[in-house]
């Protein structure tokens, strides 16, 4: 397999540091080539501290001085630079314009290259009101989808259709896979509660309440008749130590 595929399987599974590894290995058995130096770029990118940003920027440039119009190199690089600190950076912060500049050349309106810099800059650009905007956006919309998937596990097992969907189909749509992985996880005698929970949702809460007030009910009582009792007990202390007092006065009085 090429170095740089073997590159792009680990990066996409998360495994930065093997990139790393297998990146530096081509370089040294191969020699210097720009997509090389790229991903070993991007892999020291990835792990976003500051040793690997001088890394990865020491990556980009070096793969720039051989290939100087390489629209991913100076793509990843400008994504580093977006990145950087003005205030600790500002060398690496100041080449973001010269960056734009030669991408703007390179790259034709529409290509995937100026998309991914437009993404970048609108990342850059956002606040951090925008950013509490975008998160809340993504997590209202994993409820919704969550919910949805929720729905049609429970009319599926409803229908009895738990082996409807069928590999084929879910190989095909994502959400016919998603629907298929879940109920697969469902099958077996020790998931039929969590089953009838599914399909029976309102018996389900109804149950749930009256067992907590069933609960709760005998545990008032037991803790109501205990307070009452301690306050009895207290009265009765009190009363029975005035009456003491009143029978047996003190010698000065």
């Amino acid at each position: 397999m090429d170095i740089a595929q073997q590159c792009s399987e680990l990066y996409a599974a998360a495994g930065f540091a093997a990139v790393r590894r297998t990146a530096q290995a081509g370089l040294d058995e191969v020699g210097p080539t720009a997509v090389l130096y790229r991903w070993l770029g991007q892999a020291h990118a990835a792990a976003d501290e500051d040793d690997h940003d001088a890394e990865a920027e020491r990556a980009y440039r070096s793969g720039l001085a051989l290939a100087p119009d390489d629209l991913g190199l100076l793509v990843c690089y400008l994504e580093l630079c977006l990145r950087a600190d003005a205030f600790d950076y500002p060398a690496r912060a100041g080449r973001v314009g010269t960056l734009r500049v030669r991408i703007d050349e390179l790259a034709p309106a529409g290509s995937p290259e100026r998309q991914r810099v437009d993404d970048a800059l609108g990342w850059a650009g956002r606040g951090y009101w925008d950013d509490l905007v975008a998160a809340a956006g993504r997590v209202e919309l994993q409820q919704a989808e969550s919910a949805e998937l929720s729905e049609r596990v429970a009319g599926a097992l409803r229908a009895g259709t738990t082996d409807a969907v069928s590999s084929a189909a879910a190989g095909e749509d994502v959400r016919e896979a998603e629907l298929a992985a879940a109920l697969e996880l469902l099958q077996g005698r020790a998931n039929a509660p969590l089953r009838f929970l599914l399909t029976h949702r309102t018996a389900a809460y109804v149950i749930t309440c009256v067992g907590a007030l069933g609960v709760n009910r005998p545990a008032r009582h037991h803790r109501g008749g205990h307070f009452q009792r301690l306050g009895l007990a207290a009265v009765d202390s009190v009363v029975r130590g005035r009456g003491q007092a009143a029978c047996c006065p003190q010698a000065g009085s």
